[in-house]
Order: structure tokens, then C-alpha cells, then sequence
């Protein structure tokens, strides 16, 4: 019998907590630290490795994905160890993605090769911005002159690569976000990660936003007209929005958050770090310890994860709306019907569809170019809407 997660496939998450400094918008679970013990750190991801292999044997891994804080920088050595267990352990598909997150800092630079040569094919660079002032600002430690540096010997290094911009930041107008996108388009390698920047609670720009000196962000019209003219220069440039904050050429989307956004089943290893596994049909939800050192702690003792949680079919077929709506490629009703043992709700889609929000066909459903701003209201809609 196929499961449910099978419709998607099987991925690992590796969360590196650590970072150089911690940038005013982050709420990752990201901390800066003077000393880090990476051999202990090593020996804590093999074990969680070895205990997943024991939980989950067989399956097929299609990708792996290193995040953070700032796993570029790990030891090559150590992300070298985690690769080469992780293929002992499971057997690999045939397109087999590895993605790591850096930065253009000259430090993380110097060690592409390495990661390459430990197994990474993928690297997701963080840009931001491609404005000093604007760096300074999002507390981001590089200047424009080392991410064009860092972009050129990533694309020169990797197989495949992309880096990430935040749009819609303080005083930004939009014909400066126009030029902006249209040099990041010159320079792109069939990928691009375009955030709207978004206050998070608990930052330190919500600090500073709820004292009233976070100036300049933009009102509703220019965040909208920001988005549509988003989605309308990569398109023109070939590089199509498959995902609200993502925009690839063919055959350049990552596999990774494809896995994520398709609701397929993912182990999550490193502090905080979620997963989603199913166990003889019924799909869990993961959560590890947070912090960095109780993490490592609890891995030695034996048991990486705080919280198991077992998901009904509502909570499943929820998310799984939620989830595979912000793909331009939508969702499956079929499949929701099979998760939830019911459907969506047909008055709540024709009243989206009226509003030229939603659009359904060949049993499939998907929000608009129209809809895409409101992607978290329809979603939520449509939940409600039972």
C-alpha cells in the first residue's frame, strides 16, 4: 500500500544553530557563540542519523538540506561525516539533492570547495540585498562587492545555486527595487529566493517597529505593487514564481522545499529542528530541543526529540492545503478528499473563484497571480470554511 507521504517523498533537515552575528529581522533559531565543539556536534548529528535509520529503514532519500544559523560554518569535514552516514544509511535517488545556506562572507567563501567536495551540489547563497546601505541596516556582515564575489564562485563551484533578496525594505521605492531585481536577474543561475521582508515577533526590528523607530517600511499599495512587479520581471526573464517567495527556470526549483510544500515526510535533526513522519499510516509531528546545548544533551542521553505528536486527518489535510496552495502548481483534491475523509468546502471555492482568487480544474486547485498577496487569508478561508 503507497502512503500518503510517498505522493512527495522523503527528506532530512540538519539545522546548524550557529551564527557570526544575529541580523535585526532573524527569528530562526539562530545564536552566536565563542567557542563550538565541532566534534561533539558531529558525533550528536551520526547518532540522530543512526537513530532515524533505525526508526525509518529502506526508504529512498531524495534530498538533504543543511540550514541554520549558518551551516557554512560547519567543518567541511563534519558535513563530509553527516553526508557519507546519511548514504550508509539510506538509499539515494537518482537526482540526489544537497543544499547548504552560506553567506558571501570571505570566511564562508573559502570554504566552497570543500563542501563541494564533501557532497554539497546545491548552495543557497544569503544576499539580502544588493545596496550597502541597505546591508547595514538588515545587520548583514557583508558588503555588495563580496556578495557579487561570493555569487560568481558559487555558481563557478556548484552544480547548482541560488541566493535570496529581501524586497520591500525601509524607503526602498519601486523603481529602485526594479534596477535591483533586474541586476539579480543578470547575475542569476536559474534560481531565486525573493523574500517580502516581514516583522517577525520577538526581532529586533518588532522592537524597534513597536518604539517607532523602524521608519520607511511600505504601505499596502507599494507591497503590492512590489510583488506584482516581482512576479512579472523574473517571469519575463524565464525564471517563473513556483512558489510564493521562489522563482526558478525549468528544472531549477529546489527539491528540497518541493518535498516540504508537496507534504511529503521529512526527519528534522539539530536543535529546534521539526520533522514529519509517518509511521505505519499514521503521520507524526517532530520537534527537537530548541537549544543548542539542552539538544546536544538530550542526544547523548539518547533521545533527540522533545515533542511526538500524533496528526488526525483534519490536522493532515490541513496542512496539506496550506502547504501545497503556496505552489503555483496547487493541490490535489483527490488527495485532500483521501487524507481528510471529506472535501473542501465547493461554496468557500466558488466564492474565492468568483473573486478571481482561486482556480479550480482537472481536480486540482490553485490560487491566482490575483490571489498570490492573500495567499495566508485564502488558506485560512478555506480551513474554516471546513
Amino acid at each position: 500500500m503507497i502512503e500518503d507521504w510517498q505522493n512527495a517523498g522523503f527528506a532530512i533537515y540538519i539545522h546548524w544553530p550557529f551564527c557570526e552575528a544575529k541580523c535585526p529581522y532573524c527569528d530562526f533559531n539562530s545564536h552566536v557563540s565563542q567557542f563550538i565543539d565541532q566534534s561533539r556536534w558531529r558525533r550528536a548529528y551520526l547518532s540522530e542519523i543512526d537513530r532515524l535509520g533505525r526508526e525509518f529503514p529502506g526508504r529512498t532519500l531524495s534530498t538533504v538540506f543543511f540550514g541554520g544559523g549558518t551551516p557554512s560554518l560547519m567543518d567541511p569535514d563534519t558535513v563530509g561525516h553527516i553526508l557519507e552516514r546519511i548514504r550508509a544509511t539510506w538509499p539515494i535517488s537518482n537526482n540526489f539533492e544537497v543544499t547548504l545556506e552560506a553567506n558571501p562572507s570571505s570566511s564562508e567563501v573559502g570554504r566552497f570547495r570543500a563542501l563541494r567536495d564533501a557532497g554539497v551540489n546545491r548552495l543557497s547563497l544569503g544576499v539580502q540585498a544588493l545596496h550597502d546601505d541597505d546591508l547595514r541596516r538588515l545587520g548583514r556582515l557583508h558588503d555588495v562587492e563580496a556578495a557579487l564575489r561570493a555569487i560568481s564562485i558559487s555558481q563557478q563551484t556548484f552544480p547548482r545555486s541560488s541566493f535570496d533578496l529581501i524586497y520591500g525594505r525601509q524607503g526602498q521605492t519601486l523603481s529602485a527595487w526594479k534596477s535591483e531585481l533586474d541586476r539579480a536577474l543578470d547575475m542569476a543561475a536559474g534560481h531565486l529566493s525573493l523574500y517580502e521582508l516581514t516583522i517577525e515577533p520577538g526581532t529586533m526590528f518588532a522592537k524597534r517597529k513597536a518604539a517607532g523607530k523602524l521608519n520607511g517600511l511600505p504601505d499596502e499599495d507599494l507591497a503590492i505593487a512590489l510583488f506584482e512587479e516581482t512576479g512579472a520581471r523574473t517571469a519575463k526573464a524565464g525564471i517563473e514564481n513556483y512558489e510564493v517567495s521562489n522563482y526558478a527556470a525549468d528544472g531549477n526549483a529546489c527539491e528540497h522545499n518541493l518535498i516540504y510544500w508537496r507534504y511529503g515526510d521529512f526527519a528534522g535533526i539539530g536543535p529546534g529542528a521539526h520533522g514529519r513522519l509517518t509511521v505505519n499510516g499514521l503521520k507524526r509531528a517532530t520537534t527537537e530541543p530548541k537549544a543548542p546545548i539542552p539538544w546536544l544533551k538530550s542526544v547523548e542521553n539518547g533521545a533527540g526529540e522533545a515533542l511526538i505528536e500524533d496528526l488526525g486527518p483534519e490536522d493532515q489535510a490541513d496542512e496539506y492545503l496550506m502547504m501545497s496552495l503556496r505552489l503555483t502548481e496547487g493541490m490535489d483534491l483527490d488527495r485532500y478528499h483521501a487524507i481528510a475523509g471529506k472535501s473542501v468546502s465547493q461554496s468557500e471555492i466558488a466564492r474565492l473563484e468568483e473573486l478571481g482568487l482561486l482556480q479550480s480544474g482537472e481536480n486540482g486547485l490553485r490560487i491566482t497571480t490575483k490571489g498570490r498577496p492573500l495567499t495566508d487569508a485564502i488558506v485560512s478561508s478555506l480551513i474554516a470554511a471546513g
